[in-house]
C-alpha cells in the first residue's frame, strides 16, 4: 500500500522536530554550564579530568574548572628590604626630602652620621612547584625577591608563611622560595610550553597591586619573542591576557590547568596593561628547579665564544645562503669551542640537528645544554658546510668570564664597506678593506692599539677585501698576525698576538 503525505502535513511535521530537537540540545548546554562543582572547596581528581574532556566551545565552564585547579598552587609574596641612603645635611634637606621622600617607604632609623635606613616594600606571585615532606618550593621571578630581608608567602586561603631564598638566577629572571607547611598545599601541574600555538587560550593567574588569585584571560599571542630586560636569554611567551604589576613571578596557564609560563615583564607606557604581556616558558625553567634544589644556583652549558646575528651586508660578505644562524665572531682560547674546532668566522646553523635562527636562540640552546657531553654543531665555513663535535663545559659567572677578555681571539670584529659605510666615512670608491666595527676591552686587539673606525687593508701582506678573506686570514696567520690600516689618512701598521 502506497501511503502518501501532503506537502503541508510534511512541513509541520518536521517543524515539530526540529524545535523538539532544538529544546533537547538546549537542555544539555544549560544543564552542562550549570555545574558549579565544590566551588572553593579541595580540588578533586575528576576537575582534572573534566579539564582534559572539556568541550572547547564552553568556554565558561573551562575557565571556571581552570581557575578552580590552578588557583590554589598560585601564591601571594610580599618582600621587604632594608636599604640606607644618603642624606645631605643644612639648606640642601629640605629639598632632598621634597624630591625623593617617598610616603610608601617607613624610616626605620639613623644608621650613622649622615645615612638613613628605611623598609621598602614589594609585591609580586609565585607558584608552589615541589614539595619534600612539609618543605614546599615556590618559583617566582629574581626581581620580585631581589635582596628581600624579609618575605612572606600568603596562600589562596589567607594562610601566611616566613620564606627563604633557596637561589636565584639572574639570566632568566628566577627565583626559588622554600617554606615548611605541616598541612597539603597543592602544587601546580607544569605543562609543555614547546606545544603552544599562537591563539591559544591562556589565563594568567596572581596578586596584581596585591590583589591575590587574580585571573585573567587572554591568547598567546606570539611566542620565541626575543628582546626583553637586559641580560635576560628566554624567548618569551607573548600574551594579550592582562598582566600589571604584582603579577610577576605568577603562573600563565592553558586550557588544561597545567602552568606554561612564569608571567615576568610588560611593555608598557603607563606602567599599566597594554596587552603586551610576556612570559617565559616553562619548559626554560624545569630544569632550573632541579638546579636550585641541587647547588642553590642554575647551571648553564658554556662553549666559550662570543656571537651576534648577521645583516644582510656581513652574510653577502661571508658568502652564506641565508641570515639564519649565529656568527661566532670570537673564540676564547682553551675554550670548549677552541678544542673542538670551531674557528673565528664559523655560521653556526644547527645544534644537535635543531636549525639556528639566531645568536639569541643559540644562546639560549648552548646554556641548556648538559655539561661534560658532546653537541654536534653544523657550521659554515669559508661558503663550505661543516660538523664539529664540542664537548660542553660549565660556565663561570659574568665576572670571571669578564676576566677571560685577555684570551679572546681576535678581539675586535669588521664590517664591509658598503656604499653608507664610505659616505658616512668619506673615502673613495678605490678604497678596499674592510671596517674595523668593534674592539673588545683587555683583549690583545685592544692592547696593540686597534681603533673602532680603522680601515683594515691586510692581514700579514694578504689583501682583505670580505669577511671570508678577513678571517681566514685571522685563523692561518699563526699565533701572531700583522695588521695593516688605513688610519686617519694614513697607512699603519699594529702586530696582535693570541
Amino acid at each position: 500500500m502506497k501511503i502518501h503525505i501532503s506537502p503541508r502535513r510534511l512541513f509541520v511535521a518536521n517543524l515539530l522536530l526540529t524545535g523538539l530537537l532544538l529544546g533537547l540540545i538546549l537542555g544539555a548546554v544549560l544543564f552542562s554550564c550549570s555545574t558549579n562543582g565544590n566551588r572553593g572547596g579541595v580540588i578533586a581528581a575528576r576537575d582534572r579530568d573534566r579539564l582534559a574532556q572539556a568541550d572547547p566551545q564552553a568556554l565558561q565552564e573551562s575557565f571556571r574548572l581552570v581557575a578552580r585547579v590552578a588557583s590554589p598552587s598560585v601564591v601571594r609574596i610580599d618582600v621587604e628590604e632594608v636599604r640606607t641612603r644618603a642624606m645631605p645635611q643644612g639648606d640642601d634637606a629640605p629639598w632632598f626630602d621634597f624630591f625623593f621622600g617617598d610616603p610608601y617607604l617607613e624610616e626605620e632609623s639613623h644608621d650613622q652620621e649622615g645615612e638613613r635606613s628605611f623598609r621598602t616594600q614589594g609585591i609580586g606571585s609565585g607558584v608552589v612547584v615541589r614539595r619534600q615532606g612539609d618543605l614546599y618550593y615556590v618559583l617566582t621571578n629574581e626581581h620580585v625577591v631581589g635582596q628581600a630581608d624579609q618575605i612572606i608567602i600568603t596562600t589562596t586561603d589567607d594562610e601566611e608563611y616566613t620564606a627563604r631564598i633557596v637561589g636565584t638566577d639572574t639570566r632568566k629572571d628566577l627565583a626559588l622560595l622554600s617554606f615548611t607547611a605541616s598541612r597539603e598545599i597543592p602544587l601546580a601541574s607544569l605543562g609543555d610550553s614547546d606545544t603552544l600555538q599562537v591563539g591559544d587560550w591562556v589565563l594568567a593567574i596572581g596578586s596584581p597591586f596585591g590583589f591575590q588569585s587574580t585571573v585573567t584571560a587572554g591568547i598567546v599571542s606570539a611566542v620565541n619573542r626575543r628582546g626583553g630586560p637586559i641580560g635576560n636569554i628566554s624567548d618569551f611567551i607573548q600574551t594579550d591576557a592582562a598582566i600589571n604589576r604584582g603579577n610577576s613571578g605568577g603562573a600563565l596557564v592553558n586550557l588544561r590547568g597545567e602552568v606554561v609560563g612564569i608571567n615576568t615583564w610588560i611593555t608598557s607606557q603607563t606602567g599599566g596593561s597594554m596587552g603586551l604581556g610576556f612570559s617565559i616558558p616553562i619548559n626554560n625553567v624545569v630544569r632550573a628547579i632541579d638546579d636550585f634544589i641541587e647547588i642553590g644556583a642554575v647551571r648553564y652549558g658554556w662553549l666559550g665564544v662570543s656571537i651576534r646575528s648577521v645583516t644582510a651586508q656581513v652574510a653577502e660578505s661571508l658568502a652564506l645562503p641565508n641570515r639564519r644562524g649565529a656568527l661566532v665572531h670570537h673564540v676564547f682560547r682553551d675554550s670548549p669551542a677552541q678544542k673542538g674546532g670551531l674557528l673565528p668566522g664559523d655560521f653556526v646553523v644547527a645544534l644537535n640537528g635543531v636549525p639556528i635562527g639566531d645568536s639569541d636562540q643559540l644562546v639560549l640552546e648552548v646554556g641548556e645544554l648538559p655539561v661534560g657531553e658532546a653537541a654536534s654543531f653544523s657550521v659554515i665555513r669559508y661558503g663550505e658546510a661543516l660538523g664539529l663535535d664540542v664537548l660542553i663545559a660549565e660556565r663561570e659567572s659574568d665576572q670571571e668570564i669578564a676576566e677571560l677578555n685577555r684570551r679572546l681571539w681576535p678581539g675586535f670584529s669588521v664590517y664591509p664597506l658598503t656604499e653608507e659605510v664610505r659616505s658616512d666615512l668619506d673615502l673613495s670608491s678605490e678604497t678596499r678593506g674592510l671596517l674595523v666595527s668593534t674592539v673588545e676591552r683587555r683583549t690583545p686587539a685592544a692592547a696593540g692599539g686597534l681603533r673602532v673606525g680603522d680601515i683594515l687593508l691586510g692581514i700579514n701582506g694578504r689583501e682583505t677585501t670580505s669577511m671570508v678573506d678577513f678571517y681566514r686570514a685571522i685563523n692561518e696567520g699563526g699565533r701572531e698576525v700583522t695588521l695593516s690600516l688605513l688610519r686617519d689618512d694614513k697607512t699603519v701598521e699594529i702586530g696582535i698576538q693570541q
